[in-house]
């Protein structure tokens, strides 16, 4: 906040495709798809159309006893998606909604079988999922968390697995002790598949995830699969557990930001039979409880039905093709100065750099305006996810702005 007055924020009056603009007429590419919830591009036609269609139709009704054809689409769809091994959908509005909702289920859950000890959470270190209380409590991120310390729920916080480390073997070793001496006061695991983003895009590889996933059953706790940020082809496939095993999907998946394409809030948790059946019954009490006005909101589900239009037509191949191509504009890097750790997943490429600079992410943010390009990087981590619009005069485009950029901070930086 009290930046504002020395760096001013961008004023943005338009947008199309992959292009933002300002009120003067400039043009900066979205590498960041406006904190990864912008998919599609912006003002993507066929996304415009679907929420015009609905807006003549139904804007909003409560799903309390109502339902509407886009929801009810919708839920099937992603069902589907999962060979109906997650065959429930329970809508919210945002990413952190659906980790509450997620958490409380778990808690929830386990309260209904009678294991009324189950109050703890895991979370991976550096791990992001959202800033509300109980989100907080299975985020270790300081700078979000330590201010709420004292209203945080009971959380257990063990080794995230880095591809920069190679301590995958030591992060599973750590999770499964863990869940050996406490499984009985555990409730659920909490995961961001692939890539843990709020932690500076830190990568693991999806044999951690197959391990993580036999732990969680061994030991009979919950694993909640957070693809808030890795979900809707971020990772290369539709959800990023598709790579990991589509016989053995994790207990919850949570969606958020690209589902939508960036153009309405919604998010969602998916879920089992079990965990759906355990709160059936005529007690109201032992129902699920948790409500959202702008629940399952039909023109925000217009939207994602459509964004899964652009799935079922093929989607996915072209992003492996778009992946490839920012791969290519992002090889020299392997031998730029100061720079270390170039890794990709997917649409999500990375780079670290090297030696203290201060106010590194605001410097390299404004620098980048002058090139055309709106990016933020994560402490001095540099990282592109842009919209699956992208061809290989677009990446060509980012790689160069990114690159001049970078030579500019640095040399300023001496």
């Amino acid at each position: 906040m009290a930046r504002l007055s020395s760096v001013p924020p961008l004023g943005i009056k338009s947008g199309k495709g992959g292009w933002v603009f300002d009120e003067h007429g400039n043009r900066y590419f979205d590498a960041i798809s406006s904190w990864w919830v912008n998919l599609l591009g912006h003002s993507n036609e066929r996304i415009n159309a679907a929420i015009k269609h609905q807006l003549d139709n139904l804007p909003h009704v409560m799903l309390a006893g109502c339902t509407h054809e886009p929801v009810v689409k919708l839920a099937a769809r992603l069902s589907e998606r999962t060979a109906r091994n997650l065959g429930h959908v329970f809508f919210a509005s945002d990413g952190s909604s659906a980790v509450e909702i997620a958490l409380k289920q778990s808690f929830h859950y386990w309260r209904q079988c009678g294991e009324v000890d189950r109050t703890e959470f895991v979370c991976l270190s550096g791990s992001y999922h959202g800033e509300t209380l109980g989100a907080l409590s299975v985020t270790d991120v300081p700078l979000f968390r330590d201010a709420y310390g004292p209203l945080l729920l009971a959380g257990l916080t063990v080794q995230a697995p880095d591809s920069r480390l190679g301590n995958e073997e030591q992060a599973l070793a750590e999770m499964s002790e863990l869940l050996s001496t406490r499984s009985g006061q555990i409730s659920a695991v909490i995961v961001e598949p692939r890539i843990q983003g709020g932690a500076g895009m830190v990568m693991h590889s999806v044999n951690y995830l197959k391990k993580v996933r036999a732990l969680t059953r061994q030991h009979n706790v919950h694993l909640i699969a957070d693809e808030i940020a890795v979900g809707c082809g971020r990772t290369g496939s539709f959800f990023a557990w598709d790579q990991v095993d589509r016989e053995n999907w994790p207990d919850m998946l949570l969606l958020s930001k690209g589902i939508t394409g960036g153009n309405l809030p919604l998010s969602l948790v998916m879920t089992t039979d079990k965990i759906f059946e355990a709160f059936l019954d005529n007690d109201f009490k032992k129902g699920f409880l948790h409500s959202h006005s702008y629940t399952g909101n039909p023109l925000a589900c217009a939207a994602a039905n459509a964004v899964l239009d652009h799935f079922d037509e093929g989607l996915e191949q072209q992003i492996r093709i778009q992946a490839d191509s920012i791969r290519e504009s992002f090889a020299h890097f392997d031998s730029e100065p100061r720079i270390g750790n170039l890794r990709q997943c997917g649409m999500v490429l990375a780079f670290d750099v090297a030696g203290v600079i201060e106010n590194f992410a605001e410097k390299f943010h404004l620098a980048a305006r002058e090139h055309e390009l709106l990016i933020r990087p994560i402490g001095q981590t540099v990282y592109v996810m842009p919209p699956f619009v992208i061809d290989k005069d677009l990446s060509q485009h980012i790689g160069s702005a990114v690159t001049k950029t970078l030579h500019e901070v640095l040399s300023n930086a001496l």
